[in-house]
């Protein structure tokens, strides 16, 4: 298991379906939580198994917001006025080469976060003016936030735990609900895997992960939160006006945590979606956490086991830099260097793209536009990605660059070189460079 994109759908890139090649316009922030990914998934400090099948990631909700938030938040191209930015606070903080520790922070407003005063502000000015930051909104006045430290540490390879820490910064008590979630890509309607993977609940503390190909995860959580389920299914009615196939679908978390809303939740407590919601009052100044942990063995003791395990690794971590760093005196520099290795480690993320079959459609499924075929990426039908990558921006996904990978392995190279040379080779492949010998975008390619 590794990172996830913490990115969000501005543009969603990587679904572009239009036939034009507008792909920052055809599918948009809010219509992310109700469309169900075909290439590739997205969360807030996410992880996912090596190929994406099974992801976990954090939501979170202050009372406040008009949904859920399950994803970084930005300004597409044309919106920007000085073209796509992330409009977010978050720091990745630390992370080993293995990954055996990872932590993260993420900055929440106890007030409604300000989309569209971000959007109106910046399509005012102009590129000339300075760009309108997510501070210089006055939703932070006051240290009103929440300060999420995200935490993951592994006991073995599949079998890790998260931890979520959720500092209220603000001068008053403040309520937040906090829901790690679990789900399946959406990769059974393909015709390549016709079996069904599930989630489905086994007790008020743990739920249970299942697919044909990596068999059972238990999914242990600290105290009894409550547990709901749907599936990661688009829901057609709200994005396109037209009926749903299923009746459990995507958003219908969302709903139910936003509006109270049941109908499209599995009462049978069965899905390819779940997630645990905890509803915290935390006291101004305190702090509350969230645990929670998955293995493929039904540990008896599993929470109880938790504390020590992130303990253990986080202690290893500091060992393995204080080596490694031995000849930097000053903290500060320490600490500067150790938070953009972290960056770097967190960097990775599965890159899905198979160019002929995005230019073809899935069989039995809706046909891609036909101007697509004369269009972006139409000479590339040989491509297909799907590895692990160092991306220059997770957030503006999917855009990976040959120069910008070259230059992350310089930095990687001194913690890691194994995985740095194998970047460097990886795009060498036959199924990466063009016949011509482009790599891939040097040449101009912008995958989906």
């Amino acid at each position: 298991m590794g990172p996830l994109p913490d990115r969000t759908s501005v543009g969603t890139v990587r679904e572009d379906y239009s036939p034009n090649g507008s792909a920052w316009d055809n599918v948009t922030h809010d219509d992310a939580r109700s469309k169900a990914y075909r290439w590739g998934e997205e969360g807030i400090g996410g992880i996912s198994d090596h190929k994406q099948k099974l992801c976990i990631a954090w939501a979170f909700w202050n009372g406040k917001d008009p949904f859920i938030k399950e994803r970084l938040f930005g300004l597409t191209g044309p919106q920007g006025n000085h073209g796509e930015d992330v409009k977010e606070l978050y720091y990745y903080l630390d992370s080993t080469p293995t990954h055996s520790y990872m932590k993260m922070l993420y900055k929440y407003p106890q007030q409604a976060f300000p989309y569209q005063d971000l959007i109106e502000e910046n399509r005012r000015r102009t590129k000339e003016h300075p760009e309108y930051e997510l501070l210089d909104t006055g939703v932070f006045d006051e240290d009103r936030y929440f300060d999420i430290e995200l935490e993951y540490a592994k006991q073995d390879v599949e079998d890790i735990v998260l931890k979520a820490t959720i500092h209220n910064r603000g001068p008053e008590t403040a309520s937040i609900v906090v829901m790690p979630t679990i789900w399946f890509r959406k990769t059974w309607f393909t015709g390549h895997e016709p079996f069904m993977p599930s989630l489905s609940k086994k007790s008020d503390h743990q739920l249970m992960a299942f697919s044909p190909k990596s068999g059972n995860f238990y999914f242990n959580f600290s105290d009894s939160p409550e547990l709901q389920f749907c599936d990661n299914e688009t829901n057609r009615e709200r994005l396109y006006r037209i009926p749903n196939e299923k009746k459990y679908l995507k958003d219908a978390i969302n709903d139910y945590v936003v509006k109270g809303e049941t109908a499209h939740l599995n009462p049978a407590f069965r899905g390819t979606k779940a997630a645990a919601i905890y509803r915290l009052e935390i006291p101004a100044g305190e702090q509350r956490s969230v645990s929670l942990r998955m293995s493929h063995l039904d540990h008896a003791q599993a929470m109880e086991e938790a504390e020590g395990i992130l303990r253990q690794r986080k202690e290893e971590a500091d060992a393995f830099y204080d080596a490694f760093q031995a000849r930097v005196t000053d903290p500060e520099h320490r600490n500067i260097q150790r938070q953009a290795f972290a960056g770097m480690m967190w960097s990775k993320q599965f890159y899905y793209y198979n160019v002929e079959r995005w230019l073809e459609g899935d069989p039995g499924r809706y046909q891609p536009p036909k101007q697509r075929k004369k269009g972006r990426n139409h000479e590339w039908t040989h491509l297909q990605n799907y590895d692990i990558i160092s991306m220059p921006d997770k957030w503006e996904y999917p855009w990976y660059a040959a120069w910008d990978l070259a230059f992350h392995c310089i930095p990687i190279a001194r913690i890691d070189p194994e995985f740095a040379k194998e970047q460097l080779l990886l795009l060498l492949n036959e199924w990466y460079m063009h016949p011509n010998g482009q790599i891939p975008p040097t040449s101009g390619i912008f995958p989906m």
